[in-house]
């Protein structure tokens, strides 16, 4: 199952819903709805700086990825940015596959 992590940027309306329901509830409502589409998630982070929340885990597919994302985007409370990640041992695959390329002004 493809592993993801979403960056998640609250608006003002879903910063007050922080500030009234707090941080353990986001985390709860958050992985209820990640496993609603068959996902689960490994971890749930808030931070400071450029995004409030760093969420981490897996989903069957990129449309169900998709599906997370338009949901909070329509809520108007959030907006994520999806990120596929990928393990070393995909990364050693990829390197193995041989593509045509040609550098820029090669």
């Amino acid at each position: 199952m493809p592993k993801y992590l979403w960056q998640v940027t609250y608006s003002s309306e879903g910063a007050q819903g922080l500030l009234t329901e707090g941080g353990t509830a986001r985390r709860e409502a958050i992985t209820r709805m990640v496993e609603s589409i068959g996902g689960t998630v490994e971890s749930c982070y808030f931070a400071l700086g450029g995004q409030d929340l760093f969420v981490i885990g897996d989903v069957p597919d990129e449309v169900a990825a998709a599906a997370l994302g338009i949901r909070t985007a329509a809520s108007g409370a959030a907006r994520s940015e999806s990120v596929m990640l990928l393990t070393p041992e995909q990364i050693d695959d990829a390197v193995r596959r041989e593509a045509d390329y040609r550098a820029p002004g090669s």
